[in-house]
């Protein structure tokens, strides 16, 4: 049940992309140009997703668990810290180039846009480089 709940969570997610735009980098592209061509598509799609998100957490946080998990799986992560900011900058950075980020990403190549396959390899290549720094990072604090 779980993994059909997150296909459908999935698949509501991709389609509310496409009906946006999302999938179209010239409409990101178009956001980020406020000194040109200002296209205001994306701060509508923005606006939506904060207010979902607000009524969502309002409404979820009122049970005393998860539907389908044992309880709430919350970051443990506080800090401003390098990691997050040089992380931050390389997402701003690749969405900025390709005018992509990982969702819109993985809906266009879902959609059989070709050319967005080498973004997608690239972020699958930097999660694992990610995970690999991580865990070697972790092991040699640990021993």
């Amino acid at each position: 049940m779980k993994i059909l709940m997150a296909l459908a969570a999935g698949l509501l997610f991709g389609l509310g992309l496409s009906l946006a735009g999302m999938t179209q980098p010239a409409v990101v592209l178009g956001f980020l140009d406020v000194a040109g061509a200002w296209n205001p598509q994306l701060l509508f799609v923005m606006a939506g997703a904060v207010l979902t998100t607000a009524v969502g957490y309002r409404l979820v946080w009122r049970r005393s668990m998860p539907w389908l998990a044992t309880g709430f799986a919350l970051p443990r992560a506080t800090r401003i810290d390098a990691r997050l900011l040089g992380g931050a900058a390389l997402f701003g950075i690749g969405w900025g180039i390709a005018g992509y980020c990982p969702g819109p990403a993985l809906v266009a190549l879902a959609g059989g846009i070709g050319s967005v396959g080498v973004l997608v390899a690239a972020m699958a290549l930097g999660w694992w480089l990610a995970a690999q720094w991580q865990a070697r990072t972790s092991n040699r604090l640990r021993g």
